[in-house]
This record gives structure tokens, sequence and C-alpha cells, in this order.
């Protein structure tokens, strides 16, 4: 009994003499295990696409289906850097627009998809014409709010702006995305549950348009997309629901490796009963703003 009382004894020393890795170095260690797995994944499946073109290179084949470049020609040697981070003097500032803003707030991103008009992207998916909008290599955002006249009043948006830094190739590839876009839902209803002043949802259908209002007026490419929305009506019955009909404008500017989507806020714009706010001259003109603000920190400057 004494002897397995001191074996226990052992155990309960040694025990306490281990040192147990904090969570912080278990984490790293997940962390490089997780890179060494995805490299040999990697590895294995350019193996195996090495193999299978060997193969297929053999024997001829028929047309292919378009897909996105992969890269320009003439771009940089692969041993060239190539910039990735996007400086906050790339993105509009308060000063650029007519209207005031107070409080201004921002985000950065690595590996986010280019998102245009996300109803528009709906449309297309709906009709069986799924854009191949880029990935980007690095993002940043912001939205300028307007001023808060009392506190605890929420601030309402005045601009919202997206800039991608993506391969030049799918640059210029992504304004042809647009267009087949737009080809493709120039008129698209929406069916939709809609809440009606009651709080309760009501199906209802809303008519939407969109069309490229002005093109190549800043950058190297651009558009300036005009969405018309109309007030949603219930299905059975026709009657109005919800929001008022709106108009919405997107501007896409792309200079270099650099394309900026700003979107501002629609009572920003002149397409109200009064006309006040920004005209087309003066959208166009943001945009060439944009353009500029991107010059600096694109591939190449300009």
């Amino acid at each position: 009994m004494s002897e397995e009382l001191t074996f226990v004894d052992r155990l309960h020393r040694d025990l306490r003499e281990v040192r147990w890795p904090e969570p912080a170095e278990l984490r790293a260690r997940a962390r490089r295990r997780s890179r060494r797995t995805a490299v040999l994944s990697t590895v294995t499946v350019l193996v195996v696409l090495a193999g299978a073109a060997v193969a297929v290179r053999e024997r001829p084949t028929g047309p292919a289906t378009p897909t996105a470049p992969v890269a320009a020609p003439g771009s940089a040697p692969a041993s060239a850097p190539a910039r990735t981070e996007i400086p906050l003097d790339a993105l509009l500032t308060p000063a650029d627009l007519p209207t005031k803003t107070g409080e201004r707030l921002g985000d950065t991103g690595l590996g986010e998809a280019v998102r245009i008009d996300p109803l528009l992207e709906s449309c297309g998916r709906e009709r069986d014409v799924s854009a191949q909008l880029s990935v980007s290599r690095a993002s940043r955002s912001q939205t300028l709010l307007r001023p808060t006249t009392r506190a605890g009043q929420p601030a309402t948006p005045v601009l919202s702006q997206d800039v991608y830094r993506i391969e030049l190739a799918r640059g210029r590839w992504l304004f042809g995305e647009i267009d087949r876009l737009l080809n493709a839902c120039a008129e698209w209803t929406l069916n939709a549950s809609t809440l009606a002043a009651d709080q309760q949802p009501v199906a209802t259908e809303q008519e939407h348009h969109w069309e490229p209002a002005a093109r190549d007026f800043a950058g190297d490419q651009s558009v300036l997309l005009r969405h018309v929305a109309s007030q949603p009506r219930a299905q059975t019955g026709g009657r109005p629901v919800g929001a008022a009909a709106s108009v919405e404008t997107t501007l896409v500017v792309r200079v270099g490796d650099l394309v900026t989507v700003v979107v501002p806020a629609p009572d920003t714009v002149a397409e109200g009963v009064d006309d006040t706010g920004m005209s087309q001259q003066d959208l166009l003109g943001l945009g060439g703003t944009a353009a500029k603000r991107l010059c600096p920190a694109a591939d190449a400057p300009c």
C-alpha cells in the first residue's frame, strides 16, 4: 500500500513540473499547422494540375467559355514588389462635397469582393447572368455622416465609398461585367415581403430600372449608374406599401489598378420634386475628383 501511495505522490509531483503551453502559444501553433496544411494542399493541387496539363496538351480542345483574365499583358515582372495598401488620401474628403458632413467612419480589408450594386447583382443571378466581379487584394471604405443636431439622434449618411486594389486586367474586365448586368437588368420586378404601416408583412412587387447615365468622364474607365425604384405595391389589390419611389446613383471609376465605387445618399442628388442637391454635372465632377485622389496611390501614378 505504501508503495502505491509513493507512486501516486511521484506522479502528482511530476505533473506539477510539467509546463503547459499558454493559450496564446497554442493558438499560434494551430495557425502554423493551418498554414503548413494549406501549403501542402496547394502543392498537391499544383502537382495534380501539372499532370493534367501534360495530358491535356496531347489532344486538341474546343473553344473555351470566356473567363476573367488572370494577368494583364505587359504587367510588371513577378519580382517587382506590388503595392497593396490603400492610403487614406485615396478617398474623397468632406471638402470635396457640397454638403456639410459630420463623423467619418472607415474600414480596411484584404481579399474583399468588389461590390457595385447588390440589388443589380441579385437581378443578374435571377436572370442567369452571374457577373465575375473581382476579388480585391486590398480595400478601404468610408461613410461620411451628416452632422447630428440633437444628442442621441442617429446620424444619416451623406456618401459611402469603397476603393479596391485589383489586378489591372481584371479592372478592365470589371466594366464589361457591369455592362452585362445592365443589359440583363434594364427592367426588373422584385417580388418580396414588405412591412406595411401596421408592421405586418405584405407580399409586394417593385419595379427597378438601371441605366448608364454617363461613361468615360474620369480616370481610365468610368460609368455613372442610375437606379430608379418604384414604391412597392401589394400583389393583391395593388395598394402602395413601404418606402416611396427613389432614385439612386453610383459612380464607378478606375485609375490603374484601383477601382472606386461612390454612392451618394439619394437625398443629396437632384432627383426630387424641388431638384435640390447635386446635379448630374456635379456628380461627374465628383467622379473626376475621386479619380485625382486615386492617382498617387495607383500602380502607375498619374
